[in-house]
């Protein structure tokens, strides 16, 4: 049985040749006739429901969006009877809303259509004598005019079938029929997670986003908008920015996209209100008397290069200090180690991954070469098998989430590895949970099965990978019966899991912080890229898609290519290797220090022992983000010069010294790295408020204060500079990517595509080998006792970004008020804790207080929070627990205690 094959067409005379899988709809379009469809997004399945796309196909009368292009079919749009059955059925449609849905300033597809076919709005129908089915204004983000809905279904779809939210419904009977929640309340109330999809694709005004974005869609061309790359997770949404007096009026998801296609979350598509809030930082702030102060930019440079070069010249070079930023772009990154390396003279530079992906890094490069995923999204997404492990993508990367629950809706295998029972958790085939801090247990325990059961490549293993005698010798002791005690999964269904990802023609492991954020976070990544090299699902063999990490930050991944690392340059070079310093001397005309720097947990040390005498903090609250937060305080408190880069005075900010106001991604030109390794432009749609500049001017004026230049005037030259320094990005430029979109790394050469799919001929490890990890399940660093007896799991929740700075300061804080712990049914009895009640919560390192969540989402001993409200106090609970080989800190495992406020 064969598929659809490649189809020529006739329409109206024009012969177009089509995919294969093409409608009479994209024939049409493609021989240049426009005809309406207002019941079609191409980002959904087709429902033929409206009729106004109707055509005449070789003499029947059918509608273009759901009939399929047959081959040598003779197509006419333009016949007067065709085109008056189209116009018949736009102007019933028309008919039954009010006048003001067709007015002259209405922007909706179907005014847009009414006007092309020269339909009026209906002049002897007053609005007031209209009956009104009412409106729905409760939500921040979406407006519902009922009046307006033609139930063309759309916008249930666009939620069901894109993002798979499943929140909205058709109700009522007839000309009775409208789009409701599902939940029978309001907007506010339903199930929605405004991702903006059903605002995007109504094609009436029924559902709009309120103020100066409303009408505005992804369908309709806008010459003031700015094509940039989201500032928020790692996905790398492409997004359309419109802005109207230099304010941001929408922002829109690309239908273009190379990673969102068309779709957005909340924070992508609607949280910018941070832009214009009266909170944000306008001018620099100096600590004078023990006050912060407001300052011009000479004195607060003046203060800083004082204090840089006082810690230099007293202290050594070693003494200064930068913790950089992955929300910072990429040139920026460049520009920041560069200014420690060249002008300073130190390796103390180093970033946020620290905090979560460094073991990721380091995992991926011991198996298989190279510090990111092996594989492109886009072929991920294909996979027949999807193992999602320690992640949950529907609220921390709603678009690749909606993307992972699309495939699995359509046939494709889910399986996760979970502690909660969340987001694609409820749509698995099968569900493990193991005990968190047990990771490493439960990879021996699938590849176990994998090898017992003769589910693994030999040929590939034998030619393409080492270290299988250690590693089944270590798995004799990890059988499914002993897992099972160790993890909480029962043995039957280590056994299902690995068989399904076993026998799977194409499977794909995508994994998240859940991994990464433990004592033996490596160990982690190393024990979970095991399996797709014992299945031989890994390396362009076409027999699955390898394994990628979810990065949590818009350019984490970016921040470290860039080389803002203590150990590492731009592109991976190590700082110890001579070859790797000289390609780097002999571009900056300067030396580089051969010697490691501080990583982060080593600078708060250094600070509080008195060594560090400087340090510059870019983008990161590290006294809401990073664990057992007091003591991070008491580290900035130490250190005799702390300087801030800050959107808002926020907890870091308000221990510094120096607090310089800067640009926000929406405020700035650069690129950042995406989760699946793509280069994305960053262009700015506004300009930064105040006095407020780009962290890229910024480090160009504290070096011209130190009396140093650094080259690269422009972020453009900075990435060109940094081709010149790391040949995986000696292909790529500003041209390239304004050219072709996103292009991922390696990009060697400017003639050559990036490599979306890794290690196709060999791997980047010495040996040209994968490595397969033998390391031993070794416990977490804290464990549940009887004065700590529950385990705190921290992470994300849908409507919010990290410590929330952004997020808070608009809509998004009516969505998602108060700081939550979940908890199991079982322990909200055992401790007296009610369901909405604030509680408090105890660990050995500090407390916080939370609002209680009761529900089934975790097992009974184990709880979760959000770090969203630093005023909770979240990150004083968590440990100085880290993994033994990144210093990544172990967020995902805290014994805790409860009691009521």
């Amino acid at each position: 049985m064969t598929g659809p094959q490649a189809a020529r067409v006739t329409v109206d005379g024009v012969s177009v040749e089509l995919p294969a899988g093409a409608s009479l709809l994209d024939a049409a379009r493609a021989a240049g006739a426009e005809l309406p469809a207002l019941c079609h997004d191409d980002r959904l399945r087709p429902a033929g429901s409206c009729r106004t796309c109707l055509v005449r196909a070789d003499g029947r009368t059918v509608a273009a969006c759901v009939t399929p292009a047959a081959p040598d079919a003779t197509v006419d749009t333009a016949g007067e009877d065709i085109r008056s059955l189209r116009l018949d059925a736009v102007a019933l449609i028309a008919g039954a809303l009010p006048p003001y849905a067709l007015a002259a300033d209405s922007v909706s597809e179907l005014a847009d259509v009414c006007r092309a076919l020269d339909i009026e709005p209906d002049e002897g129908r007053s609005p007031a004598a209209a009956p009104s089915r009412g409106r729905d204004d409760t939500h921040p983000y979406v407006r519902l005019d009922r009046d307006l809905c033609i139930a063309c279904g759309r916008c249930v779809r666009m939620c069901a079938d894109v993002q798979g939210t499943f929140a909205l419904t058709l109700t009522g009977r007839g000309a009775d029929t409208v789009v409701a929640p599902g939940t029978g309340g309001s907007w506010a109330e339903s199930e929605c997670v405004a991702c903006g999809g059903c605002v995007d694709t109504c094609p009436t005004g029924a559902i709009t986003q309120p103020g100066p974005g409303q009408g505005l869609t992804s369908r309709r061309p806008d010459p003031g908008r700015v094509r940039t790359t989201c500032g928020y997770c790692g996905v790398g949404c492409t997004l359309d920015v419109v802005t109207r007096d230099d304010r941001v009026a929408a922002v829109l998801p690309a239908r273009d996209g190379a990673v969102n296609q068309g779709h957005a979350c909340v924070k992508g598509r609607f949280s910018y209100g941070y832009l214009t809030s009266p909170e944000r930082l306008t001018e620099p702030l100096v600590r004078r008397a023990g006050v912060l102060t407001p300052a011009t930019w000479e004195e607060a440079i003046g203060v800083v290069a004082d204090g840089l070069r006082d810690a230099v010249e007293n202290h050594g070079p070693d003494a200064v200090a930068v913790i950089s930023s992955a929300r910072a772009t990429n040139e920026e990154n460049y520009l920041v180690q560069k200014f420690l390396r060249t002008v300073i003279g130190t390796n103390n530079v180093d970033n946020c991954s620290r905090l979560c992906h460094a073991p990721s890094a380091a995992g991926l490069t011991a198996s298989f070469g190279r510090a990111g995923g092996t594989d492109s999204f886009d072929d991920v997404a294909t996979a027949d098998c999807l193992l999602v492990v320690g992640a949950n993508p529907v609220e921390a990367h709603p678009v690749v989430g909606a993307r992972l629950l699309e495939r699995a809706l359509d046939g494709a295998t889910l399986l996760v590895a979970d502690p909660r029972a969340v987001g694609l958790a409820r749509h698995a085939d099968l569900h493990l949970r193991p005990r968190p801090g047990t990771n490493v247990a439960l990879f021996h325990g699938l590849a176990h099965v994998l090898v017992a059961e003769g589910l693994t490549d030999p040929a590939f293993l034998g030619e393409r990978a080492t270290g299988l005698d250690a590693l089944t010798t270590l798995l004799d002791a990890y059988p499914p019966s002993r897992v099972a005690e160790i993890t909480g999964v029962p043995a039957a269904d280590i056994t299902a899991a690995a068989r399904l990802y076993g026998t799977a023609e194409r499977p794909a492991i995508l994994y998240g912080l859940g991994v990464t954020e433990h004592l033996h976070g490596t160990d982690g990544v190393r024990t979970l890229a095991n399996l797709p090299i014992l299945r031989g699902a890994v390396g362009g063999t076409g027999r699955g898609f390898g394994i990628s990490p979810l990065r949590g930050q818009n350019n984490v991944q970016g921040a470290s290519d860039m080389g803002a690392l203590p150990d590492l340059l731009p592109g991976y070079g190590r700082v110890t290797d001579p070859a790797a310093r000289a390609r780097a001397e002999a571009v900056w005309g300067r030396p580089v220090p051969a010697t490691p720097g501080l990583r982060i947990p080593e600078m708060f040390e250094a600070a509080r022992d008195g060594r560090l005498r400087a340090l510059w903090i870019i983008g990161e609250d590290v006294c809401a983000t990073d664990p057992d937060s007091r003591r991070v305080a008491e580290a900035l408190d130490t250190c005799p010069l702390v300087v801030v880069d800050e959107l808002f005075l926020g907890e870091t900010a308000r221990h510094a010294d120096v607090v310089l106001p800067v640009a926000s991604w929406l405020e700035k030109d650069g690129t950042f790295v995406n989760f699946d390794r793509r280069f994305q432009r960053v262009r700015a749609a506004v300009r930064p408020p105040g006095a407020a500049r780009t962290d890229f001017a910024v480090v160009h004026a504290v070096a011209a204060a130190l009396g140093a230049g650094l080259g690269c005037p422009t972020p453009a030259e900075a990435l060109a500079e940094c081709g010149r320094v790391a040949p995986d990005f000696a292909g790529l430029s500003y041209a390239r990517l304004d050219r072709e979109g996103a292009v991922p790394w390696p990009c060697p050469s400017p003639d050559r595509p990036g490599e979306a799919t890794l290690y196709t001929e060999e791997f980047a490890t010495p040996d040209g080998r994968a490595h397969l990890s033998a390391a031993p399940y070794l416990p977490p660093g804290e464990a549940p006792d009887a004065a700590y007896p529950l385990l705190l799991v921290t992470g994300r929740r849908w409507a919010h970004y990290n410590s929330g700075s952004m997020t808070r300061r608009g809509g998004n804080l009516l969505l998602d008020t108060r700081g939550r712990l979940d908890l199991h049914p079982e322990d909200a009895a055992r401790y007296g804790v009610r369901d909405g009640a604030p509680v408090v919560v105890d660990s050995r390192h500090g407390q916080a207080r939370l609002i209680a969540r009761v529900g089934p989402d975790l097992a009974p001993g184990q709880v979760f929070c959000a770090f969203h409200f630093p005023g909770d106090g979240v990150n004083s609970l968590t440990s100085e627990h880290a993994d033994t080989v990144t210093s990544c800190p172990e967020y995902k495992v805290t014994a805790v205690r409860l009691s009521p406020a």
